[in-house]
C-alpha cells in the first residue's frame, strides 16, 4: 500500500500519517520527489482503514500496489517522471546527452573532454573519479583528487557532475561534490550502498546489471526510492550474453519494457555495451529511436593514452556527427534536446 500526498501537503501533514501508520504496527518510508510526496507501507496492512486514510489533512489517495516495487511502479504513479539534475532535465519530453571521460585523469584532460562534450550537445559532464575495475591491478580512479577536479571543470564550463559511488562509506564525500550520483552495474544491488545513495540526497543514476533482470534493476531501484528519493533515472548499459563481438548486448528493448512497468526516466550507455568506438553513434541512434531519455557517452582527447576503456571513447572527428545526431533524432520522436 502506498499513500500518495497531495503537493500542498505540510511536514506535519505526513508526520500525522506516518504516526498513524507505525501505531498500527505498520513500517512508514517516506519518499520525496520534485513533484509529489509519497509514504510506502510494509507490514501487516489489514489494520489501517484506506478510507480513514483518505480523510487525513494532505493525503490524495491510498492505493494498493501489486507490483513488489511499489514507489516507481507506474501502476502507483501513472504519469512518467522527470528527473532535474543541476536544472538539466532527464524525462520524456527532452533527449538528454550526458558526456565526458570515463576516468578523470587530469584537469587538463577533463577540461578538454568537457569542452569536446559541450560541442556536441551535453549539458551533464559524466566523470569518474572512483572506478570498480575487474582486474584490481587496473587504474582505480583518483578518488576525492578527481572529485575536486570534476568541481573545478564545473566551474569552469557550467556543467553538472554525474559521479560513480562505488562504496557506501563514501557516499557522504562524492555527494558534496556531485550533482547526481551513479551506481554502477557491478553494484545494482549492493543494498547497503542503495540505501545510502536513497538518503544522499542527490539524483541518483542507475546502471543495470550485466546479468540483472529488469524485475531485479527496479527491485533495486526501490531499495533507493525507499529511503526517501525518487529521483532516480534508470540507465541500460548493456547486458552480458554469449555474443563475444562486442563487449556486451545493448538490451534496447529494456527502454520501453521498463518504461511501461516504471513511471523513472530511462537512458542508454551507447559506450559501455558495445565497447568500440565505431559502434557508438549507431548505438546512440539506436536509443533515441527506441524512445530513451538521453544517453551517457564516453569522450576523450587522447584515447590512444586513456587510464580506462580509451577504445570506446568518442574523439573530436566523432562530435560533429553526435551533435547532428542530437539535433535531428529527438525531434522524429517529438522531442527535444536537453538544455540547462
Amino acid at each position: 500500500m502506498v499513500i500518495v500526498m497531495r503537493s500542498e501537503a505540510t511536514g506535519a501533514d505526513v508526520e500525522a500519517i506516518v504516526s498513524v501508520v507505525r501505531t498500527a504496527g505498520v513500517e512508514a518510508f517516506v519518499s520525496r520527489g520534485v513533484q509529489r510526496t509519497i509514504v510506502g507501507l510494509v507490514g501487516d496492512v489489514t489494520q489501517l482503514d484506506a478510507t480513514s486514510l483518505r480523510g487525513m489533512a494532505g493525503v490524495r489517495d491510498v492505493m494498493r500496489v501489486s507490483t513488489p516495487y511499489k514507489l516507481v511502479s507506474r501502476e502507483n504513479h501513472p504519469e512518467r517522471s522527470t528527473v532535474h539534475v543541476g536544472g538539466v532535465p532527464i524525462g520524456p519530453d527532452t533527449v538528454t546527452l550526458i558526456a565526458g571521460p570515463c576516468a578523470v585523469e587530469t584537469h587538463e584532460q577533463t577540461l578538454a573532454a568537457a569542452r569536446m562534450a559541450q560541442s556536441a550537445g551535453a549539458v551533464l559532464l559524466r566523470g569518474g573519479a572512483y572506478k570498480p575495475r575487474t582486474s584490481p591491478y587496473a587504474f582505480q580512479g583518483l578518488g576525492e583528487k578527481g572529485l575536486r577536479i570534476l568541481a573545478d571543470v564545473r566551474e569552469e564550463t557550467g556543467m553538472p557532475i554525474v559521479t560513480e559511488v562505488v562504496d557506501a562509506r563514501d557516499v557522504a564525500t562524492v555527494a558534496a561534490y556531485a550533482d547526481m550520483l551513479q551506481v554502477g552495474t557491478r553494484n545494482m544491488q549492493n543494498f547497503a550502498l542503495l540505501q545510502e545513495v536513497g538518503a544522499a540526497g542527490r539524483p541518483v543514476m542507475l546502471k543495470r546489471g550485466m546479468t540483472a533482470t529488469i524485475e531485479e534493476w527496479l527491485m533495486a531501484a526501490e531499495y533507493i526510492a525507499q529511503r526517501g528519493n525518487l529521483d532516480i533515472v534508470l540507465c541500460e548499459r548493456g547486458v552480458r550474453t554469449y555474443e563475444t563481438a562486442t563487449r556486451n548486448t545493448l538490451d534496447v528493448s529494456a527502454v520501453p519494457v521498463a518504461q511501461r512497468l516504471s513511471h523513472l526516466p530511462v537512458i542508454i550507455d551507447p559506450s559501455h555495451s558495445g565497447g568500440r568506438r565505431d559502434l557508438v553513434l549507431p548505438l546512440t541512434r539506436a536509443a533515441i529511436a527506441v524512445g530513451a531519455d538521453g544517453v551517457i557517452i564516453d569522450v576523450h582527447p587522447r584515447p590512444e593514452q586513456a587510464l580506462c576503456d580509451g577504445p570506446q571513447a568518442l574523439v573530436d572527428a566523432d562530435l560533429g556527427e553526435l551533435a547532428q545526431i542530437m539535433t535531428d533524432f529527438p525531434a522524429l520522436l517529438g522531442k527535444a534536446p536537453a538544455t540547462v
